[in-house]
């Protein structure tokens, strides 16, 4: 069973800004219908915590890569 969030309780959990998750991360790192749905096909946005945490713990697994704000990573 997954667990939706809106982006002000995402916020919460990640410790960023609901602005800034709404305009900068959705569709660039978290992608619609992976780490988001829109239900019944409206405005809402609601996220899906079990696929963001994969994607938030995926880079710390690796040794030296570093996490761009453009989605990509850099080797460090």
């Amino acid at each position: 069973m997954s667990t939706y969030l809106t982006a002000k309780q995402l916020a919460d959990r990640l410790h960023y800004h609901p602005v800034y998750i709404n305009q900068s991360l959705k569709d660039s790192v978290f992608l619609e219908g992976i780490h988001y749905v829109r239900p019944f096909g409206g405005r809402k946005v609601l996220y899906l915590w079990e696929e963001i945490e994969k994607e938030v713990t995926r880079f710390s697994k690796t040794s030296k890569v570093i996490p761009m704000s453009n989605g990509g990573h850099c080797n460090g």
